[in-house]
């Protein structure tokens, strides 16, 4: 026997028994098609599969960053996969992971590493991932992802309770719900309503969302709910402004402003990602209300996107739509600067996994569909929209149904063909750099960094920081390799063992040799 420290992965299917109940062959192919994505993901990361069970996986890792960034890449893709199915009959895995110990018998491992990564898969949520604090430990540094600490979970079989996080992935504002003693973590899993671009009726377009979409929150509630003891404050109703309505078009706004405000009652607006359909005048708000969600779909069936889903807006002149506004980056979402601008070329792009990258190449890269824009998050997942009015929508939109899906504001990294923001080819980008909350920096030196890099419009940035947390920065070079040798020598002046970790606005990493 050999025993050994891995990092080891717990995954199964939520709900699986039911499925195989509603449909035992359908149900069989696809997981065999979603075990090919685990296994091509992990052997990406250097792990490998010890082994499966009807439908769980375990795998092994000899980093704990490989593994997170395997699982959070194989919960993005299988995202796409289910976007072709109902909610029903979706298959969505929860992942358990931590660092232990385990003894290797005939290629299997056994031990108190695999029964707790086992357990932790139990917490996580359909489509969500959840950690052991040994596992947090190791990546909270050196990944640009959010965890929210969950506390101890005593957990069946494990004598001791274990500090679990789980990972955001998909929420709104990035919060996860923590499991509530004396009961099984609920099964509802975290998101947002599918959304896929398509066509508009009045400008075509192409979106490449498909591989982004996460679940929505449609799981059961506990049988018994906690009562509070305030009642709950009743949200005050938004009055609808037309400039405020996500994801369509600026034409769409325009009419909603010059023929639905001032339209008779009873009315109603709903809107898709891309598509706006409203009425008037009818006998009540009810029939308003479905007439419009008829008409959204109508106008989404005819541009081509039958997968996307339509949502009722406002009823008369309020708002009522649930999904709120979508997470925004700051303002200006642009500034334009030639000294960094270089043509686009879909192999540079940042951060974005395999299927949103092949999607980008496909489709965004086609001249002539001009004004475009392309969004990224630092999850992996990319949106963007073409032959719009102008850049300044094509850049809202794609921002808006990029926050959308992934929770998160994102960074517009290309208008039209070209890069606007500097992309390093040096060092691997992880994420988007932040310098008042960023752990490697000291504390009292935050602000002071993000003033002198928030006051520079031109030219290339990086930061450099050293063990005892000292940054050097280096502003408006001339080229990537100026600003790193830059930024370097400051840090070496108040400070040892420099290391560049920001280039421009996102996190880097020393590529891998």
């Amino acid at each position: 026997m050999n025993r050994k420290i891995a990092a080891i992965m717990a995954a199964d299917i939520a709900g699986y028994s039911k499925l195989v109940a509603e449909d035992e062959e359908e149900t069989l192919r696809r997981l065999s098609s979603y075990r090919a994505v685990f296994d091509d993901f992990i052997a990406r990361a250097s792990g490998r599969v010890f082994n499966t069970a009807g439908d769980a996986i375990l795998a092994e890792f000899p980093s704990a960053v490989e593994a997170v960034r395997c699982a959070i890449d194989v919960q993005e893709s299988l995202r796409t996969r289910n976007l072709a199915y109902p909610p029903s009959r979706q298959m969505n895995f929860r992942i358990g992971m931590t660092i232990g110990d385990v003894v290797e018998r005939d290629g299997d491992l056994l031990g108190d590493g695999v029964n707790i990564a086992a357990r932790l898969e139990g917490l996580a949520a359909p489509g969500g991932i959840c950690v052991s604090r040994t596992i947090y430990e190791q990546v909270v540094n050196k990944m640009a992802v959010k965890f929210a600490d969950i506390g101890e979970q005593q957990v069946k079989n494990i004598p001791s309770p274990i500090h679990a996080y789980t990972l955001a992935l998909g929420s709104t504002d990035g919060s996860v719900e923590a499991p509530v003693p004396g009961r099984q973590p609920s099964k509802r899993a975290f998101g947002l309503w599918p959304v896929v671009s398509a066509a508009s009726v009045a400008v075509p377009l192409i979106a490449a969302l498909l591989y982004v979409t996460v679940v929505r929150t449609d799981g059961p509630r506990p049988a018994v709910e906690q009562k509070s003891a305030h009642p709950p404050t009743q949200r005050q109703a938004e009055t609808l402004v037309p400039e405020a309505v996500p994801f369509v078009s600026d034409r769409d706004r325009a009419t909603i402003r010059s023929l639905y405000l001032s339209a008779p009652d009873h009315k109603a607006v709903a809107i898709s990602l891309t598509q706006i359909g409203f009425i008037s005048g009818q006998r009540d708000d009810d029939t308003a209300k479905a007439a419009a969600l008829e008409s959204c779909r109508k106008r989404t069936d005819a541009a081509g996107r039958a997968d996307q889903r339509c949502e009722l807006y406002a009823v008369g002149n309020a708002v009522v739509y649930p999904g709120g506004r979508p997470p925004l980056p700051p303002e200006p979402w642009v500034i334009r600067n030639a000294s960094i601008e270089r043509p686009f070329t879909a192999k540079d792009i940042p951060l974005v996994n395999e299927n949103p990258r092949a999607m980008v190449t496909k489709y965004y890269a086609d001249p002539g569909k001009y004004s475009k824009a392309l969004a990224v998050s630092v999850r992996g997942s990319a949106a963007y929209f073409r032959n719009q009015s102008s850049p300044e929508e094509a850049v809202r939109r794609a921002l808006e149904a990029c926050g959308s899906f992934a929770g998160i504001p994102c960074m517009i990294v290309a208008i039209d063909d070209s890069f606007v923001v500097p992309i390093p080819v040096t060092m691997k980008v992880v994420g988007f750099f932040h310098a008042d909350d960023n752990t490697m920096l000291a504390p009292e030196l935050r602000d002071d960094v993000a003033r002198r890099i928030g006051s520079v419009t031109t030219g290339w940035n990086a930061v450099a920081v050293g063990s005892g947390g000292r940054p050097g920065v280096m502003l408006k070079a001339a080229d990537e390799h100026d600003a790193i040798d830059g930024a370097l020598a400051d840090c070496s002046k108040q400070d040892y063992n420099c290391r560049v970790i920001a280039i421009g606005p996102f996190l880097v990493e020393p590529e891998r040799r």
